[in-house]
């Protein structure tokens, strides 16, 4: 079991520095080549940041832990919200009122609406649903790349290309930033999926367990120091659009994916538990941005409190 325990924190830095290596890379690569900021913005720095998730997922599903694949998605969902959200609003009010979040907060509601359709009446994400997201992802790219040209720059991922980037262009580093990148996210992945689906075997839980919890809170961790740094600095406007972004990127390309590749069953306990949680959280945050109520100490207290209750019943439950 501890040899379990050390190669799924192995894989999970592995993943998480070669997401941050590729991303690194291709945003160099791109702007050498002469790639428009905002293309770069919807699409690499876009699929770089939910690459992790992605290939886990893949992974997960061709290993036939496709518990795995839905626990992650799930899981860092409700990370998102509850503990990269709620942790840094005790250090500073996060605010909602930021412009132009009301579209992209109706389209991870739809999304999400799509992913519980597929959990409480399909029962599994299968080719179908799948497509379904996978298309409803290219819509909104192309929603997001227009109302962008049409100067609305209000987007929840343009801002960080800036992250992204060191202005290096092509050379050394940016090809070595790629290799690392796609050589390690495999790797990464399949050190996590293998030996996760191996300690919940040996736990005698289930396989989302997993995705729910260690996966969800290793890939959501970047953004919550990200958040948190924002928050010290007093600067943490624009964390609710990154959340909404991650969420959807979540629910629509690695669930669209998820499905497209051979699709994964929910259990009963995803059904009861995981799933109205995620409900939960997704309309907590639609409900800040639709009445742009700040997320204040006392009630970032709340979510995270919920969070860790969320993590400590799902631990004591499957034993980890």
């Amino acid at each position: 079991m501890l040899f379990s325990i050390a190669m799924i924190i192995i894989g999970l830095i592995i993943l998480l520095v070669a997401g941050e290596l590729l991303v690194r890379g291709a945003v160099d690569l791109a702007s050498a080549l002469k790639v428009p900021a905002l293309l770069i913005s919807l699409t690499i720095v876009a699929f770089g940041t939910s690459a992790p998730e992605l290939i886990v997922s893949i992974q997960a599903v061709l290993n036939n832990t496709g518990g795995i694949a839905l626990g992650n998605i799930i899981g860092s969902n409700i990370a998102n919200v509850l503990m990269v959200l709620g942790f840094p609003a005790i250090v500073y009010p996060i605010s909602s009122s930021v412009p132009g979040l009301r579209p992209h907060a109706i389209v991870m509601a739809l999304a999400t609406l799509v992913f519980a359709y597929g959990a409480f009446i399909v029962g599994e994400i299968n080719f179908l649903i799948g497509l379904i997201l996978f298309v409803g992802l290219i819509t909104y790219l192309s929603y997001m790349l227009l109302t962008a040209k049409n100067g609305d720059h209000n987007i929840p991922v343009l801002d960080e290309i800036d992250e992204f980037t060191d202005g290096g262009g092509l050379n050394i580093s940016t090809i070595t930033f790629l290799i690392a990148g796609l050589i390690g996210l495999p790797v990464g992945a399949h050190l996590l999926v293998t030996y996760g689906a191996e300690l919940a075997r040996s736990l005698g839980a289930r396989d989302a367990i997993i995705g729910l919890t260690i996966i969800a809170f290793g890939t959501s961790l970047p953004e919550l120091a990200t958040v948190f740094s924002a928050a010290l600095k007093k600067k943490a406007d624009v964390a609710i659009g990154s959340i909404i972004g991650s969420n959807i990127f979540n629910l629509l390309a690695v669930g669209g994916v998820t499905g497209l590749v051979g699709g994964a069953s929910f259990d009963q306990a995803s059904l009861t538990l995981d799933i109205p949680v995620m409900l939960g959280a997704t309309l907590l945050l639609i409900w800040f941005v639709l009445t742009k109520r700040n997320i204040s100490k006392p009630v970032g207290i709340v979510m995270g409190l919920s969070y860790i209750i969320f993590i400590a019943y799902l631990a004591n439950t499957s034993g980890l």
